[in-house]
């Protein structure tokens, strides 16, 4: 697939406008202290860029980060501005045509940021050990609706998690479908450019994540993708897209379930745009001042990561009291309150009709 990609962005597309959909797009509604960034990047690289929004994660001043299918660097001229003069972004993309926009114009950037801390390289995602990039040393990767391009999916997980930091985060937006994707549509040029034929069934990502020892992915927003091209609507049938954009964060400490040790956290409301609140995801949007209940999980992902400073911490995993309440997992047995609503006598009643005792099956 990598001839197909490379010829659709790199030949087929010559601006935005040249998409048949809206599926490269990431879901944000870009923050209006945002948009400001934009307008500092030079008119040629905003226009060759094939998506929108911003993929942008909070608290990014120092950090070094690395974007994948940077294309023509539209993305990693805005992080840029956010990291500073004492951070760095990398951008890596595979297609020439891209990366040839997004150097021309590194003086330029470098002259209206006042600093130059951007680099390009050449190469594939799932490769990127090639490229001579050290473990370890990444505080954030980032992706904007590129992974499903990919044809080696696990090769990209594989890599994030040996180049981010103990503590980092991979924070991207792709395209997730709600069952596997036919072969005959994964061979189609124009539905695989178009980011759709190659999207991850949601459930498969979620084992090649475990699989990557990215345990617990946290979806961060996310909605139905319309396919209004119709010749693309009638080969698609009735598969749903769905644009999403999920954190994941590297933690040995993080487990495959959300566990409940009574621990909670309170954030201080000290981070830049974010006084009000902070929305670790879609489900956890945590109110400046107030006692939180957290599953140890999300400690950890606070604790562990650049977000630490900016949050107190409560209770340890010294006492643990099951699965946390809401957290998608639940005890899966009938409980005796339920019996006893149901009027159902306890155990069924088997030890009246027996004087056997009750087994373990």
């Amino acid at each position: 697939m990598y001839d197909v990609v490379q010829d659709y962005y790199g030949k087929q597309l010559q601006s935005t406008d040249d998409l048949k959909t809206s599926a490269c797009c990431d879901i944000s509604n870009m923050p209006s202290w945002l948009k400001p960034l934009l307008a500092n990047i030079h008119p040629e690289v905003l226009s060759r860029y094939y998506g929108c929004g911003l993929v942008c994660p909070a608290l990014l001043q120092g950090c070094r980060i690395l974007d994948l299918g940077c294309g023509s660097g539209r993305d990693v001229y805005a992080l840029a501005q956010l990291v500073g003069a004492t951070g760095q972004v990398v951008g890596v993309d595979m297609t020439a045509e891209q990366l040839a926009i997004a150097k021309q114009y590194q003086d330029y950037h470098s002259d209206k940021f006042g600093y130059d801390n951007v680099t390009f390289l050449e190469g594939y995602i799932e490769k990127l050990d090639e490229l001579g990039l050290e473990a370890n040393s990444f505080d954030i990767i980032v992706s904007n609706c590129v992974i499903n391009l990919s044809p080696n999916k696990a090769a990209v997980m594989a890599s994030v998690q040996r180049l981010l930091k103990p503590g980092g985060e991979f924070y991207f937006s792709d395209v997730y479908a709600d069952r596997r994707i036919p072969q005959q549509l994964i061979d189609d040029p124009v539905l695989y450019g178009e980011c759709l034929s190659g999207a991850l069934y949601w459930k498969d990502f979620e084992r090649l994540a475990a699989n990557a020892q990215f345990l617990d992915p946290r979806l961060v927003e996310d909605r139905p993708l319309e396919i209004t091209d119709p010749a693309l609507a009638a080969k698609i049938g009735n598969i749903q897209f769905f644009s999403a954009t999920y954190r994941l964060f590297k933690s040995t400490a993080i487990e495959d379930a959300c566990e409940d040790y009574g621990q909670a956290v309170i954030y201080k409301g000290s981070i830049d745009q974010l006084a009000q609140r902070f929305d670790l995801d879609k489900h956890h949007r945590i109110e400046t001042g107030r006692v939180f209940p957290v599953c140890a999980n999300t400690y950890n992902m606070l604790k562990e990561s650049r977000f630490a400073p900016h949050f107190e911490f409560i209770g340890d995993t010294s006492q643990h009291y099951g699965i946390f309440a809401g957290c998608g997992e639940a005890l899966p047995f009938v409980q005796q309150a339920a019996i006893e609503q149901s009027n159902i006598a306890p155990a069924l009643s088997l030890s009246s009709k027996s004087n056997t005792s009750s087994s373990c099956c």
